[in-house]
C-alpha cells in the first residue's frame, strides 16, 4: 500500500524524515546536483512566500513512511508557470508505473493551482553523445514524456546557452498540461531569464538569460515532432472524477445498525439520509468507500481500558436492548462493580447515552470513515467530508456521553498531526469537551469551539472562556461561549474571531467538527441560524488556506437538516472558487 501526497513543510517528524530521504535520493540519482540545490527544496517549504517561486513537493510513500518517489516543483506566480526541478523514483520501483502516476498527479496539481504550463530541463538525445548508456537513458526519459504529449522546444538556442563546459546544453521541455495551448514567445522570453538567474545564479545571471531568450523566434514556441511514439490527436486536459466532483465524501454505511428507538432519543438514522439526499443533488462530491483502519488510531487518543470496555459490553448485550448508567461509582475507583452494566458509570458522563449491541460497531465504522476522509485530504482533495453517526466530539479520553462513543474528529486530528500542525474548530451548538480533553496539554493541535455557554447548555461542566490549555498546551485552546439567544450576526463575528486565531496558528490541516444543531428550531439548541446563514459561514471557513476535513457531529431538526447541509457545502464551494 502506498499513496501520493503533497509535502507542505518540514515541521513534523514524519515530514522531516521524508525530506531527509528526498535529499539522499537526489544525491544518489542526480550526482550533478549541488548540495545547495538539495537544501533549497526544504528552504522553499520553510519560507513559501519569500520569493516569486513557490514550492510544490509531491511524495509517494508507503504507510511506513518509506519514500518511493518524489517530484519537486516551483511555481512562478507572476506568469502562472510551473517548473519541474526533480522527479525521481527509487530503483526498486523501476517499471512499476509509479513515475507515470506521480507525473500525472503533478500535472493535476499544477492545473488546480492555475498554472497554464509546466517547463523543465531534460538532457538531450543527440547522436553526438558518445556514452551509449547515457544516450540510452536520455532517450528513455524523452520517450516517457512523449506519452504525455510533452516535447522539447525547438528554434530557441536554449540547448546551447553559452556554457562551454556543457556544449550540448539541455532541452527545455514544455507541457501544456493538456490544454492544447502553446507557449507564447513573449511569455517564454519573460520567463527564461528569470528562471536561469534563479536556477544558475553564477553561470547565467540575468543578462545572460536575456541573451538566451532572444533566441526564441517562433510565436507560439514550436515543439519538436515525436521521435519515439506515433503522435496522436492533441490531448486536452483530462477532466478527472476529482475535477468533476471537487470534494470527497465518506458515508458510514453501518450507521443504521445503531438505531435507538427510546422516546426522546433524537440521534436517529434519518439524519444521514436527509443530508446525503440533498448533497447528491449538488454534484460536489465523489463518494469514497471506507477503508478498515487499525485500533491503534483509536487508542492513540482514547484510554485502552475504556475502548476494551465498550467493545466487551456491547458484545454482551442482546439485540434491540439498551442500557443506561444506573450508578456512578467514581468515589471508589479501586473497587468497581463486577457487573459490566454497573461499570458504565465509570465511563459515562450523563444518563441519556445508551450502550447497546451495535453502539461499538457503529462508532468503530465512523472512525474508519473519518480516517478514510483524512487520507483523502492528505492524498489530494482540498476538502473531504466524513458523513457519520454516531457523533463523537463529546467523547473524552476515557468517557462517553452526549450520544458520542469515539471522538472521530480527535482521532483524525491526531492522525493528521504526524504530517504537520492541525487546527480543530468545533461549530456544534454544544461544546466539544471531548476534543478539548484529548488535546488540552498539546501544542501541535490547536482546538477551538464556538458553542452555547455551559451555564445553560450541555455539557455544563466544560467550555468556559478561561479554559485555554495546560502545560505545553497553554494558549492552544480557545472557547467562545455564547448566550442562550444570539443573532446570526453575532455568531458570524465569533466565527471570524476563531478563524483569525486559527490562521495565526498556520495549520497544515484543518478539521471542522460540523454541527447543524445551531439551526433554528433544533430540539437540542436555542439559536436561529437558517440555510442562508450556513451558506455565508461556509464561505468564510472555505477561505482557510489548507486542506479541510469536515466531520459530521450534531444536527437534529431533520425537516431542515438536509437543506442546511446543502447550503453549507454550496457556500463552501463558492468560498473556495471565488
Amino acid at each position: 500500500m502506498w499513496r501520493i501526497r503533497v509535502l507542505r513543510d518540514d515541521h513534523s517528524a514524519a515530514n522531516a524524515a521524508t525530506l531527509s530521504q528526498m535529499r539522499e535520493m537526489i544525491t544518489q540519482q542526480f550526482p550533478l546536483a549541488t548540495q545547495a540545490e538539495t537544501l533549497k527544496v526544504a528552504e522553499r517549504l520553510r519560507r513559501p512566500m519569500a520569493e516569486a517561486f513557490w514550492p510544490l513537493v509531491l511524495v509517494a510513500e508507503d504507510f511506513n513512511g518509506r519514500l518511493l518517489a518524489f517530484a519537486s516543483v516551483f511555481l512562478y506566480q507572476p506568469l502562472q508557470l510551473a517548473h519541474l526541478e526533480f522527479i525521481s523514483a527509487s530503483p526498486s520501483r523501476a517499471g512499476s508505473g509509479l513515475g507515470g502516476m506521480l507525473y500525472e498527479r503533478l500535472r493535476e496539481e499544477c492545473r488546480q493551482l492555475g498554472c497554464t504550463g509546466l517547463l523543465f530541463e531534460c538532457l538531450p538525445d543527440d547522436d553526438a553523445i558518445t556514452d551509449a548508456q547515457i544516450l540510452k537513458e536520455n532517450r528513455q526519459r524523452l520517450r516517457f514524456y512523449e506519452h504525455f504529449g510533452v516535447y522539447p522546444m525547438i528554434n530557441t538556442g536554449y540547448e546551447n546557452p553559452g556554457k562551454p563546459s556543457d556544449p550540448l546544453g539541455a532541452f527545455m521541455m514544455y507541457d501544456d498540461l493538456g490544454s492544447g495551448e502553446g507557449l507564447s514567445r513573449a511569455k517564454a522570453q519573460a520567463y527564461i531569464p528569470v528562471f536561469l538567474a534563479y536556477k544558475y545564479p553564477k553561470e547565467c545571471p540575468l543578462p545572460v538569460g536575456q541573451r538566451v531568450a532572444q533566441g526564441f523566434v517562433d510565436d507560439p514556441i514550436q515543439l519538436r515532432a515525436p521521435r519515439y511514439l506515433r503522435k496522436t490527436a492533441a490531448v486536452k486536459a483530462v477532466v478527472s472524477a476529482e475535477s468533476q466532483s471537487p470534494y470527497a465524501i465518506v458515508v458510514n454505511d453501518q450507521h443504521e445498525i445503531h438505531h435507538v428507538r427510546d422516546r426522546g432519543y433524537v440521534e436517529a438514522p434519518v439524519r444521514i439520509a436527509r443530508i446525503r439526499d440533498e448533497l447528491n443533488k449538488t454534484g460536489l462530491f465523489k463518494e469514497l468507500p471506507a477503508e478498515s483502519t487499525e485500533d491503534s488510531h483509536i487508542t492513540a487518543v482514547h484510554d485502552a481500558a475504556y475502548v476494551n470496555y465498550l467493545k466487551k459490553i456491547c458484545k454482551t448485550l442482546p439485540e434491540n436492548q439498551s442500557i443506561y448508567p444506573a450508578v456512578f461509582p467514581i468515589r471508589n475507583a479501586t473497587r468497581p462493580p463486577k457487573d459490566l452494566a454497573m461499570q458504565a458509570g465509570y465511563y459515562c458522563m450523563d444518563t441519556f447515552t445508551p450502550l447497546n449491541g451495535n453502539a461499538y460497531r457503529a462508532a468503530r465504522a465512523a472512525v474508519d470513515c473519518t480516517l478514510t476522509a483524512a487520507n483523502a485530504v492528505i492524498d489530494h482533495y482540498s476538502m473531504a467530508y466524513a458523513l457519520v453517526r454516531p457523533p463523537g466530539h463529546h467523547a473524552e479520553r476515557r468517557a462517553f456521553g452526549g450520544f458520542c462513543y469515539f471522538n472521530s474528529s480527535a482521532i483524525a486530528a491526531h492522525y493528521l498531526s504526524r504530517y504537520g500542525r492541525v487546527a480543530v474548530l468545533d461549530v456544534d451548538f454544544h461544546h466539544g469537551n471531548g476534543t478539548q480533553d484529548i488535546f488540552y496539554r498539546r501544542n501541535d493541535v490547536f482546538t477551538a469551539s464556538i458553542h452555547g455557554d455551559p451555564v445553560h447548555a450541555y455539557p455544563f461542566f466544560s467550555g468556559f472562556a478561561d479554559e485555554t490549555g495546560d502545560g505545553d498546551g497553554v494558549g492552544y485552546n480557545l472557547n467562545i461561549p455564547l448566550p442562550e439567544r444570539i443573532t446570526p450576526e453575532k455568531y458570524q463575528q465569533s466565527l471570524k474571531k476563531a478563524l483569525k486565531v486559527i490562521r495565526d496558528f498556520s495549520p497544515e490541516y484543518f478539521v471542522l467538527a460540523l454541527g447543524f444543531d445551531t439551526a433554528k428550531s433544533d430540539p437540542t439548541g436555542t439559536w436561529s441560524l437558517t440555510a442562508e446563514h450556513f451558506r455565508e459561514n461556509a464561505r468564510l471557513i472555505a477561505k482557510m488556506p489548507c486542506p479541510i476535513l469536515v466531520v459530521q457531529e450534531g444536527g437534529y431538526r431533520t425537516r431542515t437538516l438536509g437543506q442546511n447541509a446543502r447550503a453549507f457545502f454550496e457556500g463552501f464551494y463558492e468560498g473556495r472558487t471565488k
